[in-house]
């Protein structure tokens, strides 16, 4: 098991309420589903993008807090934070999927069985409503993003190079639409305020897909960055986007060798325009489980003098559950 960061206690709590005083709609109790608030956490107050662009290998990410979820939640995929609610995205493993021995129609895997949730969680943890995702092969949600009341989820096949749909949730009825289909995986996917495009990243986010809302193809590129495969994303002001992932790494031959894996996480900032990486860092904080804070769904959030991200890096069957932490940064400001 990894390393486990130390809890603060009364300084914490104050500086947790304070990020969340910077989110709007903040103040009030949280509220069951139906009407929330419209904004996610990375529209607070701050500068992110300067802010992950200043970042670097000697900064230090201090834990806040967690909040543990007393519910099944499987496996976590995507994360979005407002200010009275988490909307989590996980799969819900039936039948695992199976390698063929020669790929069959192009698949290099069964589909396996399972089941897409959307969990609205309120920020002590209880759950308030399962939205189902999905419909036959078609199972896995993957990275959320949320613009104005729309939360959009990929959902896709569980297996490379197969198909997905992208759906929209009014995240005041829950209503789920889809928008549009992929003949790809997609795994992850952001809501481009700039251009009011759709970016999605397919398995292992090696390739960008850009599109319009109603799904005509606008664009696609290579994703530049090779540290890490991209987990869950999120659009940072202006015309860009955070990404943090994970890349099992094999160990030393007297540590396991390649049967045994080293975890490294990280955290990139990527432009939407010129599809460039404006900065990328090793994020090395470990779960309860002894996972990199970067495996599973993340958010982050500018708070004025630096910055907060939310993680969730454990799946629910493992030793302490699925738990949601809180971690900052100050982070300098560049003259």
């Amino acid at each position: 098991m990894g390393r486990r960061s130390r809890l603060f206690g009364r300084g914490a709590a104050a500086a947790v309420l304070a990020v969340l005083a910077l989110l709007p709609g903040a103040g009030g109790a949280a509220a069951a589903p139906g009407p929330g608030p419209a904004s996610s956490a990375g529209d607070s107050g701050g500068d992110l993008a300067s802010d992950l662009a200043a970042v670097d290998r000697s900064t230090a990410w201090t834990q806040l807090s967690t909040v543990k979820l007393n519910f099944p939640t499987y496996h976590p995929e995507g994360l979005v934070v407002t200010a009275d609610r988490f909307y989590l995205s996980s799969t819900q493993i039936i039948e695992p999927t199976q390698t063929y021995p020669a790929p069959v129609d192009g698949f290099d895997r069964t589909p396996g069985k399972g089941v897409g949730h959307l969990f609205v969680i309120d920020r002590t943890g209880k759950l308030l409503k399962d939205v189902v995702l999905g419909h036959g092969d078609v199972y896995h949600p993957g990275g959320i993003d949320l613009h104005g009341n729309d939360l959009w989820v990929p959902v896709a096949q569980y297996r490379p190079g197969s198909t997905a749909e992208i759906d929209r949730v009014d995240i005041r009825t829950l209503e789920v639409t889809r928008a549009f289909t992929v003949d790809d995986h997609i795994g992850g996917i952001v809501y481009d305020a700039s251009t009011g495009h759709l970016v999605g990243n397919n398995w292992g986010s090696r390739t960008f897909y850009e599109w319009t809302p109603s799904g005509k193809p606008v664009t696609t590129w290579k994703n530049p960055e090779n540290l890490v495969d991209f987990q869950d994303c999120q659009y940072v002001p202006k015309g860009k986007m955070a990404c943090g992932g994970i890349t099992n790494l094999p160990q030393t031959p007297t540590g396991g060798g390649a049967k045994a894996t080293y975890e490294l996480g990280g955290i990139a900032l990527l432009d939407l325009r010129t599809h460039a990486v404006v900065n990328e860092f090793p994020f090395q904080q470990w779960s309860a489980a002894g996972h990199v804070m970067t495996r599973n769904p993340l958010k982050l959030s500018a708070d004025g003098d630096g910055i907060t991200m939310w993680a969730a890096p454990d799946n629910g069957e493992e030793s302490a559950g699925t738990q949601i932490y809180t971690w900052q940064a100050k982070v300098p400001k560049r003259s």
